[in-house]
């Protein structure tokens, strides 16, 4: 099974690379949304509406969440194995796919940069509203570029190096659990007087779970803004001086790696929900932002995704030759 494991991730990152997300195919994520919102809504009524109650809730419901979000592939594939190893292989091989996400941030993120380009500011807002958290309607042209960046350096770890990771460690099942983590941060991971106490589960663990991965795919991307003619020097001296300059002790490795490839400085103070959230800048405005930095950003993120599957491919094939041949 491990050989047919390592096919089917090295499938599922090609497929990722061509096919990307069909809109039309419901996402595995979506149903991993569906069962964190209405066991958020049952635990509210079941626990105290203390702080500690809270906390416990958020912690029962992330054991449940991924707990679940393992069992359920493992018992397909499980299934799939005992029909026919390539009918493993194939199921195992669409579940990476829909695991990594690559394409759909580069495609999602050049809808930003089509609108900059046709200067429309409205549909530009309305673009990067659908990869960001924050409040968009008041950025201007530079305030989207920036954001449309930012998304892409951050998710070039949290939405295809992360999940690569640890598919190569356990295959599709690991790489959902991995998303169960990630999907429970985005929609927990708050600051606010409603997550702060209810969410911090989902906010430490994806805190821990993004550790290993943000500072691998900051090191991949160094490297290849050497080799994609970007400035690889200048990106491991900020890389050096600002990966540590967020809340988060992961978001900031890859940020910090393409604000200094780039040549810009990323950022700083963030609308959420009407408020605004004071942040460190990372980066050095060498030049003002443009649309073209979106292009840029993606470069890094393919660059970036490439290199990480040939290394991580080849020492989990080296692994398996050690482990069957010892």
């Amino acid at each position: 099974m491990y050989g047919y494991t390592t096919i089917a991730v090295a499938v599922g990152i090609l497929l990722d690379f061509i096919v990307g997300d069909p809109h039309k195919i419901p996402h595995p994520v979506c149903f991993i949304g569906k069962l964190i919102t209405a066991l958020e809504i049952r635990f509210r009524m079941l626990f105290p509406d203390t702080a500690k109650g809270k906390r416990l809730a958020g912690m029962v419901l992330w054991f449940i969440v991924i707990m679940v979000s393992g069992a359920v592939p493992a018992a397909v594939l499980y299934a799939a194995w005992r029909i026919n190893p390539l009918l493993y292989c194939m199921t195992a091989s669409a579940m990476c796919c829909q695991i990594m996400a690559t394409k759909s941030l580069k495609d999602e993120s050049m809808k930003v940069y089509q609108a900059l380009a046709e200067q429309d500011i409205v549909k530009a807002r309305y673009q990067v509203s659908m990869i960001v958290g924050r409040d968009t309607k008041q950025l201007d042209a530079d305030g989207v570029a920036r954001a449309a960046v930012e998304t892409v350096a951050e998710n070039t770890s949290d939405g295809s190096i992360a999940p690569m990771f640890y598919m190569m460690l356990g295959g599709a099942v690991l790489g959902f659990v991995y998303k169960a983590v990630n999907t429970m941060d985005s929609m927990l991971g708050y600051q606010n007087e409603t997550y702060l106490d209810f969410g911090r589960t989902a906010a430490k663990m994806d805190d821990v779970w993004n550790f290993i991965p943000s500072r691998l795919a900051a090191i991949f991307m160094t490297l290849v803004s050497y080799l994609a003619g970007f400035d690889g020097k200048n990106a491991w001296r900020i890389f050096l001086r600002d990966r540590k300059k967020s809340q988060s002790p992961n978001s900031a490795q890859t940020e910090s790696v393409c604000a200094g490839a780039l040549g810009l400085r990323l950022l700083g103070d963030t609308v959420y929900f009407g408020r605004i959230h004071h942040k460190e800048t990372v980066g050095d405005a060498r030049r003002a932002i443009e649309a073209e930095d979106i292009r840029r950003a993606n470069r890094l993120l393919y660059g970036t995704v490439i290199m990480a599957a040939v290394v991580l491919g080849v020492m989990r094939i080296l692994t398996g030759i050690l482990l069957f041949h010892s």
